[in-house]
């Protein structure tokens, strides 16, 4: 990290990027048993398990080899999910790390208007790959005020941890609003208002995800200034 005050002159680097898969993988392993849940209330019940599956063989890569950028460790992940994750997730969460590695090309450090960048590439990559719209009980209900706050926070010349961390409170307040909406797709659509109480489990694991990108930011920061940062928790 370099620079002061918001953070506005740190940067992420590969090493940033690869402790958030890692972080992530820690994250969705611990509260596989919980995602796994909220999906058998309103899916198949494998959500869960799928991205745990897709994570651990992200870290497994990572184990054999040291993607040098951001967006090649972002592709990595993305041909890893596509690859071994079934169902809606691995396309999704595939996409959206493959558009967000596209986004920031290979840059070896990311300010804020690039993760920005790459956040709005990678929801928009969701949008286009599951046809959803903000409101209809899915991914996009965390990833859209996730984009809305990091952007607002780097248009107030925030830095990436600050980015980050506002990207991650909003996506955990989007999933949580998820609870009262109908479900308009996906396996949970055929539940109609059977499906209002429970919280979407795409939602759940995007800002599970989203927070282990803060939290690597913040340790990146902090360890910069002699500090770091556990990862997240469930819901």
């Amino acid at each position: 990290m370099t620079g002061s005050g918001n953070g506005s002159g740190q940067v992420l680097d590969a090493a940033w990027a690869i402790d958030w898969l890692r972080r992530s993988a820690a994250v969705v392993s611990e509260n596989r048993v919980a995602l796994i849940e909220l999906d058998r209330a309103i899916g198949d019940g494998d959500h869960g398990e799928n991205l745990d599956r897709g994570f651990t063989a992200i870290v497994a890569k990572l184990d054999q080899e040291t993607p040098a950028t951001p967006g090649a460790a972002f592709k990595m992940a993305a041909m890893t999910l596509m690859s071994k994750v079934g169902g809606a997730a691995g396309p999704l969460y595939g996409t959206a790390f493959l558009r967000a590695g596209t986004a920031v090309g290979d840059a070896t450090a990311l300010d804020a208007s690039m993760l920005v960048a790459a956040l709005t590439a990678a929801r928009d990559g969701v949008v286009a790959r599951g046809k959803a719209a903000s409101g209809e009980k899915t991914m996009i209900d965390a990833w859209t005020p996730a984009v809305e706050a990091a952007a607002a926070e780097a248009a107030a010349d925030g830095g990436p941890a600050v980015v980050l961390a506002a990207a991650a409170d909003a996506a955990e307040a989007g999933a949580i609003a998820t609870d009262p909406l109908i479900a308009r797709k996906g396996r949970a659509s055929y539940l109609g208002e059977r499906a209002i109480g429970h919280r979407d489990p795409g939602a759940a694991s995007s800002a599970l995800i989203l927070r282990a990108a803060a939290d690597a930011a913040a340790a990146s920061a902090g360890s910069a200034a002699g500090g770091s940062a556990p990862a997240g928790s469930a819901s």
